[in-house]
């Protein structure tokens, strides 16, 4: 059921993300959608009919002009979402942006101020905070249970679909395992932690058994104020390896396995000096559902996206900084601002 009023959406993007993940979540929280945007019209025709979107355009201006269009949900390549949320932010048109949310801190902020100038609501779509298993260990954290935290570590290593082997395995813009999973791991230990990333160290490869011009495999230490260090696995390239957050303190350690993924699976457990429990997670919705009924409330003004500009800022910030240090060899400092921790 629909815990927030309905919108109508515009995709701006004929994308495998919005038809495999995003078109599902509008529809099953009650939303329609009424029209697709695409460079490629034969492309959009194709992508309409498959998903029974009614109109296809590949005219941006057009595309926002529409009445029957309240929101937009961008997941065009990273090098075009400036200029589509300035168009559609100028049109009154709230913003849904796919991550990362640009390509460089010039173009994050923009957005940011773009959209804010406007008065219309903008989220970005890193999804993994909505989940309730991650809102469990913020919470979990947050109240102490693991003492003074000391370390983190993101396992986000997964094989890529054949389906999604094209742009990600290329040298264009946003390709590579960092801009594509790192930004997601960034996303869920900047607010876990609240405190500012300081500099990251990180070495790259290419791993798999295709021809990839960017990295497919990166490990990164990030070291957050406090000294609490960070240790991030992103990787194109394991078959069988189950994705893991830990949260290590001096008065206990979270597990979660099986959390860095869309899906409401996974589960938490918490050793101290009682032993090792389970921790119970209530909330099994869908991460889409979740990031879809936050958007919707801060569009009203009752609420606040699980992801604001600002935090995706500072997501793209600590990405950006890993890239450079894995592509030089040197460590590289964050540009950061922090973020209030909680659940």
């Amino acid at each position: 059921m629909m815990s927030q009023p309905s919108l109508r959406w515009g995709l701006m993007g004929a994308s495998d993300i919005a038809e495999t993940r995003m078109l599902p979540a509008l529809r099953r929280t009650g939303h329609q959608v009424s029209a697709v945007l695409s460079a490629s019209l034969a492309h959009a025709q194709a992508y309409a009919q498959r998903n029974e979107i009614p109109v296809v355009l590949n005219d941006t201006d057009a595309f926002v002009s529409r009445t029957d269009i309240d929101a937009v949900y961008i997941s065009s390549t990273n090098d075009r979402h400036l200029d589509q949320a300035r168009a559609a932010a100028a049109a009154g048109k709230h913003v849904l942006c796919e991550k990362p949310v640009a390509l460089t801190l010039h173009e994050a902020a923009a957005i940011t101020d773009t959209c804010r100038a406007a008065g219309v609501a903008l989220a970005v779509n890193h999804h993994l905070p909505a989940a309730g298993t991650h809102r469990r260990i913020r919470q979990l954290v947050a109240d102490g249970l693991v003492g003074r935290p000391l370390a983190v570590s993101v396992r986000h290593a997964t094989l890529l679909p054949v389906r999604l082997r094209g742009w990600r395995l290329s040298d264009g813009p946003g390709a590579g395992a960092v801009m594509d999973l790192t930004c997601h791991d960034v996303s869920v230990v900047n607010p876990l932690l609240g405190t500012r990333a300081i500099e990251t160290a990180a070495i790259s490869a290419r791993q798999g058994p295709w021809q990839a011009h960017s990295e497919d495999v990166s490990m990164a230490v990030i070291r957050y104020e406090n000294d609490v260090l960070v240790q991030l696995h992103d990787s194109f390239t394991s078959a069988y390896t189950p994705t893991c957050l830990e949260v290590h303190g001096d008065a206990g350690s979270l597990r979660a396995v099986d959390v860095m993924k869309p899906e409401p699976d996974g589960t938490v457990t918490l050793t101290d000096a009682r032993g090792t429990r389970e921790i119970e997670v209530v909330d099994r919705r869908h991460t889409y559902d979740i990031t879809l009924d936050a958007f919707v409330a801060a569009t009203t003004g009752s609420g606040r996206p699980i992801v604001t500009g600002e935090d995706a800022y500072n997501a793209l910030s600590v990405t950006l900084a890993v890239l450079a240090a894995a592509r030089t060899g040197s460590p590289a400092a964050v540009e950061f601002v922090p973020t209030p921790a909680g659940p």
